[in-house]
């Protein structure tokens, strides 16, 4: 799954996002997530969402 629903993300999900800082260079990060920080039920860049190691990002795809 791509991350863009807010129904799809479940808090200790494993997930890939992309950093604010990382947008210009596509890199990736995983973690699992701590909390789901977009209220919407969409977003066309991905949910934004805090890791449990606190990095704060949007999902780019949904592993686990």
């Amino acid at each position: 799954m791509d991350g863009k629903q807010r129904n799809d993300i479940e808090i200790g999900a494993y997930v890939v996002i992309v950093l604010k800082k990382d947008q210009s260079s596509g890199e990736l990060t995983e973690g699992n997530v701590k909390n789901i920080l977009t209220n919407y039920s969409f977003h066309p860049h991905g949910i934004k969402v805090r890791l449990e190691d606190g990095k704060v990002g949007r999902v780019k795809e949904i592993l686990e």
